[in-house]
């Protein structure tokens, strides 16, 4: 996984959700929505800490855990800038696969909103969703974030030359088979793996949860381009955007037209 620290040790995650506020702003209205209203939250594979930070300041106890030493230092730091450090009880460098500092049952609800995508072997995917039903409480929710093999097969079709090798059908093709992408420029995403949309529930479903939602947090968001963006901005109706698109988030449309897509379950 040394590729995956690498990567994330010089890349801006914390900007990329400032650039990209659509996907954070409806995944955090779904959380909000099925969160208890109080309690205990791991955030496992947290990055820097943005979703972490949001809820600590609604007043939830959370842990924050991520494989990357650099993201855990920024999280906390970012959480101690922000005045909401009093609501962590911890800060770890943890693989998702091992959570071995986190002890069984712990936690009314815990997100897993990055390492799924970056487990490109079947037994690493299963051992994240085990661990993630282990610390979790009985009737606790997850949240758990997964992307669309079909809309990254489309982008593909649409930019070849910057998702390189899929600058072929042939290479195309073998991805929409197996959901693995590795890319060839150096330092760009590292290597992934895409879910097929009805592959998701019965994957979780397989391991302990029931399914409450499967939202396509990035839908719309991901056709409109800055300057349509922009123009609802102008017109005073950004947050009506929002509202409009957080409600078709669970679309069944929609999901195909997904980049990210978030499943929310509770643990049996």
């Amino acid at each position: 996984m040394s590729k995956v620290t690498d990567y994330y040790s010089s890349f801006d995650e914390w900007g990329r959700l400032d650039r990209e506020p659509l996907e954070f702003q409806i995944n955090l209205q779904y959380i909000r929505k099925y969160l208890p209203p109080s309690g205990r939250i791991l955030d496992n594979g947290a990055g820097p800490g943005k979703y972490a930070i949001e809820l600590a300041k609604l007043g939830y106890e959370i842990t924050l855990s991520d494989m990357t030493p650099r993201l855990v230092e920024m999280a906390e730091q970012k959480a101690s800038e922000l005045g909401v450090l009093k609501q962590f009880n911890g800060f770890h460098v943890l693989n998702a696969t091992q959570l071995e500092a986190i002890l069984n049952e712990m936690y009314d609800a815990s997100l897993m909103l990055g390492p799924l995508y970056h487990l490109q072997q079947e037994a690493e995917r299963v051992s994240a969703v085990k661990e993630l039903y282990r610390v979790t409480k009985r009737n606790g929710i997850v949240f758990v974030a997964f992307q669309s093999r079909i809309r990254m097969s489309i982008t593909s079709l649409q930019s070849p030359e910057h998702w390189k090798p899929h600058d072929s059908m042939d290479s195309i093709q073998a991805f929409y088979r197996s959901g693995i992408f590795d890319h060839n420029d150096k330092g760009r995403f590292t290597g992934a793996y895409y879910f097929q949309i009805n592959e998701i529930k019965p994957f979780m479903e397989s391991h302990g949860f029931e399914t409450l939602d499967l939202i396509g947090s990035s839908s719309f968001g991901t056709l409109l381009n800055s300057e349509q963006k922009q123009y609802w901005t102008d017109k005073g109706e950004y947050e009506k955007l929002i509202e409009f698109l957080t409600a078709a988030a669970n679309d069944p449309a929609i999901l195909g037209i997904s980049s990210h897509l978030l499943y929310i379950g509770r643990k049996k």
